[in-house]
């Protein structure tokens, strides 16, 4: 079993989006983790109404969460806000369990092989549009 929180900012704007596309019973906030990004892996997010073989479900503040065998070991112990500015509104993903993250908020490295040390400077320079 995975633990993600959700913000009030998020449930809200998740409700709202739910609203839209369907019910609370029948539709889902699908969490993954794929290849790529700037510091490694990115997150991402959907709405969705089927599960698949090995997803895991739990319920974040009346949200039915779900994700992938795959993603499950990425995203547990995740917190997800909803946050607006002058430059976009969107859902920002913060894990502890992360030894690097871009300020976009949907990159980020695991902590594990491969990681470097915690003593090295992570350094990169890049600009994201959203």
């Amino acid at each position: 079993m995975f633990n993600v929180t959700l913000s009030d900012n998020a449930v809200h704007k998740l409700r709202d989006l739910i609203g839209q596309h369907g019910t609370s019973d029948t539709t889902y906030l699908r969490m993954y983790v794929a290849g790529g990004g700037c510091s490694g892996f990115r997150y991402g997010m959907a709405l969705d109404n089927k599960l698949h073989e090995g997803d895991e479900v739990l319920d974040a503040n009346g949200i039915k969460v779900v994700a992938d065998p795959n993603s499950v070991q990425y995203l547990d112990g995740s917190s997800v806000d909803y946050t607006e500015s002058v430059a976009g509104s969107g859902f920002v993903v913060s894990n502890p369990n992360n030894w690097s993250t871009c300020g976009c908020g949907q990159s980020f490295s695991p902590k594990g092989e491969g990681a470097p040390d915690e003593t090295d400077a992570h350094q990169h320079a890049h600009a994201h549009t959203h």
